[in-house]
Parts: structure tokens; sequence; C-alpha cells
């Protein structure tokens, strides 16, 4: 009735994305420490990327429990109609 749900990525591009955002990060944070500013525009930047970096997991993380949401509640709908359709006899006379 129900199958096993198949991973949506590869390893391959799994790892491609941890490593794109290592580099980003630490481009990021080399680039801020090499700036010739003060140390507290230093440490402005260095507080702004960490905010970055955690509202763009929050925003990942919320679409993600989104669309499992309607995945979840669109089985569950399916599961119901299988369930009616299994349960339907058309050649069921009623009152006899």
């Amino acid at each position: 009735m129900s199958t096993p749900m198949q991973p949506r990525t590869t390893n391959a591009y799994y790892l491609q994305a941890v490593l794109s955002f290592a580099l980003a990060s630490a481009a990021l944070v080399i680039g801020i420490a090499y700036l010739p500013v003060d140390p507290w525009m230093r440490g402005f930047l260095a507080v702004g990327l960490l905010y970055e970096i955690t509202a763009a997991f929050t925003l990942a993380k919320v679409i993600r429990d989104r669309q499992d949401a309607g995945q979840i509640s669109s089985r569950v709908d399916q599961a119901r109609l299988d369930k009616l359709l299994a349960e339907h006899d058309p050649f069921r006379v009623e009152g006899i």
C-alpha cells in the first residue's frame, strides 16, 4: 500500500553542498579577518555572518518541514482513498 520514500539526493550532491558551504564560510571568515578595518567592524561583520548562517539553516528547516507535512497529509489522503476503493463493491445491491 505504501512504498518507502526514495532519497532525493545522492551522496555526491550532499558532499558537494557541504564542501561548498564550508568553502564559502571559510572564505568569508578569512576575508573578514584580513579586512583593513577596526576590530569592532570585524566583530560586527562576524556576528552578521553567524546570523546569516543560522537564518539560512532555519529557513531550510522550515521549508523542509512544510514539504514533509504536505507529503504526509497527501499520503494519509491516499491511504483513505485506497481503503475506500478496496471496500467498495460495485456489484453489491442494497436492500436485498
